[in-house]
């Protein structure tokens, strides 16, 4: 086994030997590590005169300081947030638009980072312009294509979430910068399996549910803001995001500053006792693990994917466009009637998006995964 790739992990999951679930994207199994923290939270909740005001904030920094080492940015520039749609909202009341401008979107992007733009649209006068992908064109061409002097804000992920075709981020950051639009990233179906640096793409907002690649509880998630807007509005006010907070004796003292940096977007009752601990033991395993070798191996596994898939004559997504720890897998004739179903029920899962079969193994699947994925596809070619 090449160094940069890591032995399959599957013993630190609870996944029967006869299941084959390919459908992180969807929604990841938990650890034991992630579980037993999640137990061990629910037991501290069972003994609240155990809990002291320090809880409610050392576990928050931890998760704050893991995250921000995916990244490679600072504690202080990362808000806890429950949803994707909960940090776009954020993002959508710092940025200014007015009549006239558009926004860039993917065609059939995750809704999440679509719905809230609308309304935006709706509000100001802007326009919400899908980049549509022309046959042979990968979506960074369709990206660019779109950006214009009108253009006043892009708002993508960093993968299509329907089979995996990656974007060029940095190209698209310094299209973005020579227009001066501002750039909004959701990175859901990516980070936790592919390297990310904050540096080379600097988005104004980076958006991260926490139950997909970051191996996390549902419910919990992450958003990055730039230095620039850590002094906006926040689209709630809590208790816990102001100044001085760690004092519970003085909190009737009311203050109008915030906690530093982008403490003040924290959404409330963040100190989840179950599932901040499991949160945190997710990124603590992908950092130890590290991604870099989580990415070789899940493309070293899909590459074994790809192969069946074109013996049987599947399209899969080109090799320059796909991300190595998900594939997109098309039929020449469409997804056959009752596929998810007859897959189903020889344990083998993944998941239909738009025409594409997603395949989105992690470090849990091994060959006879593959194998039997193998078996369940020959029925229906």
């Amino acid at each position: 086994m090449p160094e940069s790739t890591l032995p399959c992990q599957r013993a630190l999951f609870e996944i029967p030997d006869e299941v084959a679930y390919f459908n992180c994207a969807y929604l990841s199994p938990l650890l034991r590590s992630v579980r037993q923290a999640g137990h061990r939270g629910v037991d501290r909740k069972v003994r609240p005169w155990q809990v002291f005001p320090q809880d409610f904030f050392d576990e928050s920094e931890r998760a704050r300081e893991l995250f921000a080492q995916l990244i490679d940015a600072r504690a202080k520039d990362i808000a806890l947030i429950p949803a994707v749609s909960y940090g776009v909202a954020i993002a959508a009341a710092n940025l200014k638009l007015t009549a006239g401008d558009e926004i860039v979107a993917l065609d059939e992007q995750f809704p999440s980072n679509v719905y809230p733009w609308l309304e935006v649209a709706k509000q100001t006068g802007s326009r919400l312009v899908f980049a549509n992908r022309q046959p042979g064109e990968a979506w960074t061409e369709s990206v660019l294509r779109e950006i214009k002097p009108a253009t006043k804000l892009v708002t993508i992920p960093s993968v299509h979430w329907t089979d995996g075709r990656l974007l060029n981020l940095p190209d698209i950051a310094q299209a973005c910068k020579q227009v001066g639009a501002n750039l909004v990233l959701d990175v859901t179906q990516s980070l936790g399996a592919v390297p990310f640096d904050i540096g080379s793409v600097q988005p104004d907002f980076l958006i991260c549910a926490g139950y997909k690649w970051l191996l996390g509880p549902y419910s919990f998630g992450y958003l990055y803001v730039a230095p620039e807007f850590q002094g906006g509005k926040p689209i709630e006010h809590n208790w816990i995001n102001r100044r001085d907070s760690e004092d519970f004796g003085g909190l009737v003292t009311y203050v109008d500053e915030f906690q530093p940096g982008a403490r003040r977007f924290d959404v409330g009752e963040r100190s989840n006792f179950a599932l901040l601990p499991m949160a945190v033991a997710g990124l603590q395993q992908i950092l130890d693990w590290r991604v870099d070798r989580i990415n070789a191996s899940l493309a070293t596994l899909n590459e074994k994917i790809t192969n069946v898939a074109e013996d049987l004559g599947l399209d899969v997504t080109p090799a320059p466009e796909r991300a190595g720890h998900m594939l997109g897998l098309r039929f020449p004739q469409g997804p056959p009637s009752g596929l998810l179903d007859r897959l189903k029920q020889q344990n083998v899962y993944v998941s239909l998006r738009g025409d594409s079969m997603r395949v989105a193994p992690h470090l849990y699947n091994n060959d006879a995964d593959v194998d039997r994925l193998a078996a369940g596809l020959r029925e229906f070619m």
